[in-house]
């Protein structure tokens, strides 16, 4: 089985070289490909499936880091952003990965049809973790691959894979995280309900009250549950989600430094400068200048 999946994604990577996260035709079916080790990057997770076909990665979300590999998959449940690395990459043996993400609405349809439910216990625990890969989820992550190869029997087949896919996880040893996810009566929920608005205004001033009457929860309560979640506190999830679309729009050439750091929210050019050092590892101009090198040269 690993085998037969390692064979197709990297069919299907060859015949697109240096494009990753390569989409396919399977909405919501990405693969990822790195033929090095890379240097770490920061990006934003949407709830999804990622699973390490070949090599190694790491991933930290706010304090906490999950390193996964070959056999493993890192399961995200709420959108976060994050810093992550392809650990374990060479020519000859490419880090190789399938990121296959959520419909919640599907999920929580799966969940509600279970016989015997998982246990559901009522804090919030981590939004993250790594699980083991393989049996029927694996079986079920192939035949979502191999479908690429029949691109009419998608539309069908897809969805039903999918539904499988989430039987799997919410029956398995994490299946109570999952139906948290899915869950539109939990704390868990209403938690995510804020971190989406967050998401949303994340240019607008952050008021702990204001996203706490959306999880109808105490500001300190919210404050620990978001926490507990994201492994961030509210303002450090904001400041992350501003400097990475500043960083995408000076990479784009749509903003200078200090157009960027009003338009995701900063006052103060000087303080958006040092907190982008700090998050990036150089101040803004340096950083967007090895940045297009790096993507000119491929180094």
């Amino acid at each position: 089985m690993p085998n037969a999946l390692l064979e197709i994604v990297r069919h299907h990577t060859d015949t697109h070289p240096g494009v990753s996260p390569l989409a396919t035709a399977v909405d919501g079916l990405y693969m990822l490909r790195s033929d090095h080790e890379k240097l770490p990057s920061h990006l934003i997770f949407k709830p999804a499936l990622c699973v390490v076909v070949q090599g190694a990665k790491w991933t930290i979300f706010g304090d906490r880091r999950f390193d996964y590999r070959a056999g493993q998959a890192l399961v995200v449940s709420v959108e976060m952003p994050a810093f992550s690395r392809v650990a374990e990459a060479s020519p000859t043996e490419p880090y190789l990965g399938v990121i296959i993400e959520f419909d919640l609405k599907i999920m929580s349809e799966v969940l509600e049809e279970l016989d015997v439910p998982p246990e559901v216990v009522g804090h919030v625990g981590q939004g993250v973790f790594v699980t083991d890969f393989d049996g029927p989820l694996a079986d079920c992550v192939l035949r979502m691959v191999r479908l690429l190869d029949t691109p009419k029997a998608i539309p069908m087949i897809a969805p039903m894979i999918m539904r499988e896919i989430y039987y799997w996880l919410l029956t398995g040893p994490h299946g109570g995280e999952i139906a948290k996810i899915a869950l539109a009566s939990s704390h868990t929920h209403r938690v995510i309900n804020a971190i989406y608005t967050l998401r949303d205004q994340f240019k607008e001033t952050l008021r702990i009250e204001d996203l706490a009457a959306i999880a109808q929860l105490s500001a300190s309560a919210f404050h620990r549950q978001f926490k507990a979640l994201t492994s961030m506190t509210p303002l450090q999830y904001q400041k992350q989600l501003r400097l990475l679309e500043a960083r995408h729009l000076l990479a784009a050439g749509a903003a200078n430094v200090e157009t960027a750091a009003l338009q995701v929210g900063y006052e103060s050019p000087s303080q958006f400068s040092r907190e982008y050092a700090r998050m990036f590892g150089a101040p803004p101009r340096r950083d967007i200048a090895a940045l297009r090198s790096h993507l000119r040269t491929g180094t």
